[in-house]
């Protein structure tokens, strides 16, 4: 009999910061259907507002900037959604690069999808922005041609730390069971399906690789151990049900997909397996 497991438990102040964000769009479309001097009115108000808050916002972090330990609390700060929403509306926070790329990426879909295919954002390497293309934009197609030449052109443009991009082969996705012999080049043997405990995280690493392994019920899923926003290890990260949030920056990913809740176009990198009487066994890429 499988279990589903419990939905991820929301926090008072997750709760808090939505209904205030509520409260403020519907004051803001009650401005709306002012008269003229009195939607100006209320509009001179809110820049005001907002001007004095990015202000008081920047001064914070000038100042925790300037201290090691303030640094630390910075970091750890944007952990809490309300802070990050602020320093982002405010323009006060960056987007990291890989950000910048998934953004580009997914404003080129529409695109790839008018061309019977789709084109996905996979992490970012150096100045190399790895891609994968799905349908008749995969391959060496000439649609797949043109639309690598048109990502690489928006990127180059749009975010000029890329160089180039290198187009991934198209793979099945993290826990589909694949029939190959386990000891083909590229196979990796893994734990024994019955030790693993569900929803537990572990790392398996190697020669070349690093990888995250988490079982939920008799599916399991493996990505590359790497966050999508700066690399850093995940096996460790904070647990709540489905939901993995790295410990350096508190992206949030769902295991079941390897989405990332906190970058929706960014996602952890999956790779193909099988489970069989000797346990997990990976195919790497090359």
């Amino acid at each position: 009999m499988q279990v589903e497991s419990p939905p991820p438990q929301v926090s008072p102040e997750a709760i808090l910061f939505e209904r205030l964000a509520t409260e403020v769009d519907a004051a803001l479309e009650q401005c709306r259907v002012l008269d003229d001097d009195g939607r100006k009115a209320s509009m001179r108000l809110k820049k005001a507002l907002e001007g004095f808050q990015k202000h008081v916002l920047a001064q914070l972090i000038r100042g925790l900037k300037d201290d090691l330990r303030g640094k630390e609390l910075l970091i750890g700060l944007l952990d809490d959604p309300a802070i990050l929403s602020a320093f982002t509306v405010h323009g006060l926070l960056k987007p990291d690069l890989n950000a910048r790329v998934a953004e580009v990426v997914e404003g080129i879909r529409d695109y790839a999808k008018s061309h019977g295919g789709d084109v996905e954002f996979v992490r970012v390497e150096g100045d190399v922005a790895f891609v994968r293309m799905k349908g008749n934009c995969s391959g060496c197609s000439l649609s797949a041609f043109t639309l690598k030449r048109g990502v690489e052109d928006r990127l180059k443009e749009e975010v000029p730390e890329i160089s180039k991009i290198e187009v991934l082969p198209t793979e099945p996705g993290a826990g589909i069971e694949l029939e190959s012999d386990p000891e083909a080049v590229g196979w990796v043997a893994g734990p024994p399906f019955v030790t693993m405990r569900h929803g537990e995280p572990q790392r398996m690493e190697g020669e070349g690789y690093d990888v995250l392994l988490v079982r939920y019920d008799e599916k399991v899923y493996a990505y590359r151990n790497a966050c999508a926003h700066m690399g850093a290890p995940l096996h460790d990260g904070l647990r709540d049900g489905e939901w993995l949030s790295c410990r350096l920056h508190g992206f949030k990913y769902d295991l079941t997909s390897g989405e990332c809740i906190s970058v929706p176009q960014a996602q952890l990198e999956p790779f193909p397996l099988r489970v069989d009487d000797d346990g997990v066994v990976m195919v790497l890429p090359q």
